[in-house]
């Protein structure tokens, strides 16, 4: 460990209740302040994922058929969950040592910034770009896994550690709130650029403006975090010179532990909203016969080949967002509804039970997406229900595995790592166990009950944390 005498950047003086000097911040500016910015980096992760069904097949990996176009797109998506890990182990190293303020900030900037040159890439067919624009596509898409890296177990930080007596899982909602808050704006956006645009337009520069839009809401986000001041626990790592030199061997060392079942905590929920998301909207967009298939990849002057052709749903692009936007309504709303209920049961058994539930879900697909309009409605709302029910206690629950000195890396990490394991592969593996069972999603929803089944086993080996002690520094 290392001593420290000075003030984190960005802090300010102020007293608290005990008497001694630390930052304080309002509790309206720490939601809002954790809410948009959780937003915003949402919002950039979305519009990515929601290109990459809809746009950058056709338009970076245009010289395959539809499968293999898709499945290229569907590799770019995934480097972004192998900078996850990577961007909390860098963003926690600062955060962990310089304070929670400042490294908010440039992770904010690195999505921004990566998400804003996006929208200005050429595609492939320009002369020249054949093979650049698909290596920087890929590139930007890491470094918005770097930025997202570091912005959510900071976001976290900046509301538990923050929040009065008792209210922890309730204040770690909020920043929770920015994925359907960031996937209802950036999927809002292509939706009415769609409706307002031909699909020459939007797939000539149409589907650049959620890209570059990036930009002003980063300024606004930006103008909210530079207001705030240091979260009192870290001034108080400060005060006592108990940072840590190397955070993340200090939490290798003695929270491995904790890394661990953090990482297979969070596994379900990583599973769940990716099959509900990405894959859903390919497999909801998707024509429902090869007759329809052939007509689709005729008129987009693609090859078509029907031994690979997997039938969907077959619904326009416009009724599926649609759809999906109602479906995220309910994943806030039972966002918000989870914080409480984490109070009152505590965070363990409340999992325990959602985790089941998601268990038997995962049974459920065929007999739902099979059955109409409203049988996938159905589909949609309580995917996303259940999404919000596993993800609101996030906030306050991987947070409390580990001491205040390495708390933004311990729980940045176990959050990222399992990004990869369960989300990272997640639309490959659908897609992949989609063709194996000959169209039908039957593997896909065991595959769901699968990983519900090693999350709900990591809650059982864990201990409960809602009475833990969020002020002990070292371990």
């Amino acid at each position: 460990m290392s001593a420290s005498s000075t003030t984190p950047a960005g802090s300010t003086a102020g007293s608290n209740p005990g008497g001694s000097t630390a930052p304080v911040n309002k509790r309206s500016r720490v939601v809002f302040a954790s809410l948009i910015g959780t937003s915003i980096e949402f919002y950039d992760f979305y519009v990515y994922a929601t290109a990459a069904v809809l746009v950058f097949p056709a338009l970076f990996f245009p010289n395959a058929d539809a499968t293999t176009s898709l499945l290229s797109s569907f590799a770019s998506f995934g480097a972004a969950f192998i900078g996850r890990p990577l961007g909390s182990i860098l963003f926690g190293h600062f955060g962990d040592r310089v304070g929670r303020k400042t490294t908010l900030i440039a992770a904010l900037l690195t999505m921004g910034i990566a998400t804003f040159l996006i929208g200005c890439l050429p595609g492939a067919t320009t002369p020249g770009w054949a093979v650049l624009a698909p290596a920087l596509l890929t590139l930007f898409r890491f470094a918005q896994g770097i930025g997202l890296g570091g912005e959510w177990s900071g976001a976290a930080l900046l509301a538990t550690e923050n929040a009065p007596e008792g209210k922890r899982a309730i204040y770690g909602t909020f920043p929770q709130l920015g994925a359907p808050i960031g996937f209802i704006i950036a999927n809002g956006l292509f939706l009415i650029l769609n409706l307002t645009m031909t699909p020459e337009t939007f797939a000539l520069w149409g589907w650049r403006v959620p890209f570059l839009a990036s930009a002003l809401l980063v300024i606004v986000g930006l103008y909210v975090r530079f207001r705030l001041v240091e979260a009192p626990a870290f001034t108080k790592v400060v005060e006592q010179n108990a940072v840590a030199r190397v955070p993340l061997g200090r939490v290798f060392r003695f929270n491995w532990w904790q890394l661990i079942l953090g990482t297979f905590i969070m596994l379900a929920t990583y599973v769940l909203f990716y099959l509900m998301t990405t894959f859903t909207l390919t497999y909801g967009t998707t024509p429902s016969s090869v007759e329809a298939g052939k007509a689709a990849a005729d008129a987009a002057g693609k090859p078509f080949n029907a031994d690979a052709f997997l039938a969907g749903l077959g619904y326009t692009r416009t009724d599926f967002l649609i759809m999906l936007i109602v479906g995220v309504v309910f994943f806030g709303i039972f966002t918000l509804v989870a914080g409480p209920l984490a109070e009152r049961f505590g965070r363990r058994n409340m999992l325990s039970v959602v985790t089941a539930g998601i268990f038997v879900f995962g049974f459920l697909f065929v007999p739902l997406a099979d059955a109409g309009f409203v049988g996938v409605m159905l589909w949609l709302i309580i995917g996303f229900s259940l999404m919000g029910l596993t993800f609101g206690p996030m906030g306050a629950t991987l947070p409390e595995l580990f001491p205040t000195n390495v708390r933004y890396t311990g729980s940045g990490v176990s959050y990222n790592v399992s990004s990869i394991i369960g989300a990272a592969v997640a639309p490959i593996i659908a897609l992949a166990l989609w063709g194996l069972a000959g169209g039908s999603i039957i593997l896909v929803g065991i595959y769901l009950s699968l990983a519900a089944v090693l999350t709900f086993a990591a809650l059982r080996l864990s201990k409960e944390t809602k009475h833990s002690d969020f002020a002990t520094i070292v371990e």
